[in-house]
């Protein structure tokens, strides 16, 4: 006989002990598969597919070409409800952008890539992501300029944005002292005037009823400041105060989190090897990994009384403590 058995969160219990009746029930034509899950005491954290084949009737085929299943939405509630989350990533063609995109695409969402020079990246992403069964666009704006007609651009594309993440970043050298209120307009641009407008923008889109969320990238030394990239800090702590005003202005039909970023990618200005020093210097010793943002993006999807919050994913850089005042002085 073939058996299948669809591990999810609610049926962890029932599998880890193959205690309860229904376990049992369901195990009976399948008893081996179903002891070595009780031998091994599995612990499911999401949502996996056991299949155990043998000959007979009536069971679910084997997929010829897993890897081409890999953006195919599941037919089951959690799929449908994310199908029904059209989600906007700015900056997404590149680096945690791009992370993030996938990321989402492989649960299920469909997302509208946004890029502005980086448009053959964002192509290729999108074009991958529809060949393997998922659901993903591109749309193209300059952040420096006018934003107003991007939530609209996106939602047209693939259904009304429920999904913002202010990902676009700039990331330029300046000092007091030397300031180039060039760079500094730019910084603000990108980092405080596209990510308010579109998050004005995204509810106005919106069906009456459905709610959404933004969350917006931030950076962790908005938690431990200091002078360097002075522009850029400025208007990233602006966005970090913006994400809790947001929060209260757009509740409670739209909620607004954050994640910080430590050291991820060597920026264009490091070396490998200055990278790697200055990971050597966190508390954790190491940096976030690329699939932890889009992780971390779902995780304030799905826990829906979060708002106002931000998550930061540095390895600990914003509780460095070892500063020159304390390190090696008796108090």
């Amino acid at each position: 006989m073939r058996c299948c058995i669809i591990a999810t969160p609610a049926f962890t219990p029932y599998i880890e002990g193959a205690t309860d009746r229904r376990s049992r029930n369901h195990c009976q034509q399948c008893s081996e598969a179903a002891e070595i899950f009780h031998n091994l005491s599995v612990v499911i954290a999401s949502r996996i597919i056991f299949c155990c084949f043998f000959s007979g009737r009536n069971g679910m085929k084997r997929p010829e070409n897993p890897d081409k299943k890999a953006f195919t939405v599941l037919n089951d509630p959690e799929a449908r409800m994310v199908a029904n989350c059209p989600v906007l990533v700015t900056g997404g063609a590149r680096r945690i952008g791009k992370a993030i995109v996938e990321d989402l695409a492989s649960h299920g969402f469909p997302v509208a890539i946004h890029c502005n020079r980086s448009l053959d990246e964002g192509e290729a992403i999108a074009n991958r992501i529809n060949d393997s069964g998922g659901n993903a666009c591109v749309v193209q704006a300059d952040l420096e300029g006018d934003v107003r007609g991007l939530v609209k651009q996106a939602s047209d594309r693939i259904g009304p944005i429920r999904l913002l993440v202010n990902n676009a970043s700039l990331f330029q050298e300046d000092k007091v002292g030397a300031l180039d209120m060039a760079l500094w307009d730019r910084h603000f641009a990108v980092h405080l005037k596209t990510p308010v407008i579109l998050a004005e923008d995204m509810p106005k889109a919106l069906p009456e009823d459905q709610d959404g969320l933004v969350v917006n990238i931030i950076d962790q030394r908005v938690w431990k400041l200091n002078p360097q990239f002075f522009s850029y800090t400025l208007s990233k702590t602006a966005l970090w105060n913006a994400t809790r005003t947001l929060a209260q202005a757009l509740a409670p039909r739209i909620r607004v989190n954050a994640i910080a970023p430590g050291p991820t990618l060597p920026s264009e200005r490091q070396r490998p090897e200055d990278f790697e020093r200055q990971v050597s210097k966190l508390p954790l010793q190491r940096a976030p990994e690329l699939p932890e943002f889009g992780r971390t993006v779902r995780y304030f999807w799905e826990n829906r009384s979060i708002t106002g919050q931000m998550i930061a994913l540095d390895g600990g850089q914003h509780l460095a403590w070892e500063t020159p005042d304390i390190a090696g002085i008796t108090e």
